[in-house]
């Protein structure tokens, strides 16, 4: 396979001593792994993955009280990732880091990302310190995206709350924390508001492709909007595999996302390299797909958004077959709709 690996992490050495020094040594409840961009060359092989889009996952700098050493560290990290990704261009691109939630800190260093040191993107946590991604107060950011028409992959990071005893949050909690960031993004309406930002939900997108149409209705029922349009901006989002490739997930998100919005990713290095190999295994097998569906996934539908990887496109699904699978997601919603009202 010539996978392309949407969801895979970087951990520079002076990132590394920075988390270790501020106690960090664990975040998201997983010990901090050994990375090099050997040892990611080296996995990628072993994968068949082509290319990897990396980025810095959580705390990103959050950890940083002071707002300016939180840019400064965002400035560093793009520094360093945009020469090791122009240094191997057919192998690496990356996701700019950006220091919120100083929501101007973020558009600033995102439109010098973006525009002067060719990012692939930004990656933009669930939430940062607490406040999360879709809040009001954060169009300065958003319109910089929007403009550029950017790739925007949007990370798990520990709740703002105590862990719970026993539940690591990368187990439970880091899924929690992308769906509370994907309502947000659709029920103040930045979905709409900003339409060519793509948004990339990692693994899977949490709880959004089970939970979406009850979801769907607490939004109704607080903004009054048009139930249709909100499952609809739901299902636009982009979704990532990363820890997600297994049987029972597969056939909810694939009937769930738009098509073409299915991405391969690993979750390396966080995701050790047996784990990468396992979900990889689920995806190959997976006998709800089909070839042309498979390739899609692991390959053509990120040339979409990153078309530097390769010059092919994904195939298209028929109309038809495009059409249908939104009636069934309208009926069903309306299913659901009608059976609320009756209580």
């Amino acid at each position: 396979m010539n996978r392309i690996d949407v969801h895979q992490h970087l951990i520079p050495p002076s990132y590394a001593d920075a988390l270790r020094e501020h106690g960090l040594t664990a975040p998201g409840g997983r010990a901090l792994p050994e990375w090099s961009a050997e040892g990611a060359r080296a996995l990628m092989t072993q994968a068949g993955i082509a290319a990897a889009v990396l980025s810095v996952s959580t705390p990103g700098t959050t950890f940083l009280a002071d707002p300016a050493q939180a840019a400064a560290l965002a400035r560093a990290l793009n520094d360093d990732t945009a020469a090791l990704a122009h240094a191997d261009p057919d192998r690496f691109g990356f996701l700019a880091t950006l220091a919120m939630p100083d929501v101007d800190a973020a558009a600033t260093e995102a439109e010098r990302a973006l525009d002067d040191l060719g990012a692939d993107g930004v990656v933009l946590l669930g939430n940062a310190a607490g406040t999360y991604l879709g809040e009001e107060g954060q169009d300065a950011l958003f319109q910089v995206l929007d403009r550029r028409a950017a790739v925007a992959f949007v990370h798990p990071a520990d709740l703002p709350a105590p862990a719970v005893p026993g539940v690591p949050p990368f187990a439970a909690d880091f899924l929690l924390d992308t769906t509370r960031a994907a309502f947000l993004l659709v029920r103040n309406g930045i979905r709409r508001r900003y339409p060519n930002i793509r948004f990339i939900l990692s693994h899977a997108g949490g709880f959004v492709p089970y939970a979406a149409h009850r979801m769907a209705l607490a939004i109704v029922n607080d903004t009054g909007r048009s139930p249709l349009d909100i499952l609809d901006d739901f299902a636009g989002f982009y979704f990532d595999t990363a820890l997600s490739a297994g049987a029972a997930t597969l056939p909810s998100l694939l009937a769930f996302a738009e098509p073409g919005h299915v991405l391969y990713g690993s979750d390396w290095p966080f995701a050790p390299e047996p784990a990468v190999h396992y979900f990889n295994a689920g995806l190959d097998t997976f006998s709800g797909c089909d070839d042309t569906t498979r390739r899609n996934i692991q390959r053509d539908n990120a040339l979409a958004l990153f078309p530097k990887f390769g010059d092919a496109a994904p195939t298209p699904e028929p109309p038809l077959l495009t059409r249908a699978r939104a009636a069934l997601r309208h009926q069903l919603f309306r299913s659901v709709a009608k059976a609320m009202a009756r209580r």
